[in-house]
C-alpha cells in the first residue's frame, strides 16, 4: 500500500506541475476534470495512511510525528462527505506545500521496512 501511496503523490506533483493557481482549474471543463482527480487522488492518500494506522494500532505513522496526520484523514473525510463544499484553497495548499512532506515520510516508511525485513532475514538465518 505504501508504494502505492508514493505513486499517487508522485503523480500529483507531476500533474500540478507549473500550475500556481489552482483556480485556473475553474475555468474549464477539462480544469475541473483535473480537480476532481486530484481531489479522488489526495482522497486515496488519505483513506490508505488511515488504514496503515489503524493495521498497525496507531503505532507505526507516530515514527514521523511531523506530519498532521489527523489533518491528512480529515481531508480525505472533508472531500468524501462534503461533495459540492470543496475548499480549492485547501487542496491548492495540499499540493503545493504538504505533498513533498508527505512523500518524504512515505519513503522513510518504505526504506524503514525494508530493513527490517532485511533484518529478519538476517536472524532468521
Amino acid at each position: 500500500m505504501l508504494h502505492q501511496i508514493k505513486e499517487a503523490i508522485q503523480n500529483l506533483l507531476k500533474w500540478n506541475q507549473g500550475i500556481t493557481d489552482m483556480n485556473v482549474l475553474l475555468q474549464s471543463p477539462s480544469g475541473t476534470q483535473d480537480l476532481a482527480g486530484n481531489c479522488m487522488t489526495i482522497m486515496a492518500i488519505g483513506e490508505g495512511f488511515r488504514k496503515i494506522d489503524k493495521i498497525t494500532g496507531g503505532q507505526f505513522l507516530d515514527l514521523r510525528p511531523e506530519i498532521p496526520w489527523h489533518q491528512v484523514f480529515g481531508l480525505r473525510n472533508r472531500i468524501a462527505h462534503g461533495y459540492f463544499d470543496i475548499d480549492i484553497d485547501i487542496i491548492s495548499e495540499v499540493v503545493n506545500d504538504d505533498l513533498q512532506p508527505l512523500l518524504e515520510a512515505t519513503s522513510f516508511f518504505i526504506d524503514y521496512l525494508r530493513a527490517q525485513t532485511t533484518q529478519d532475514t538476517i536472524n532468521y538465518q
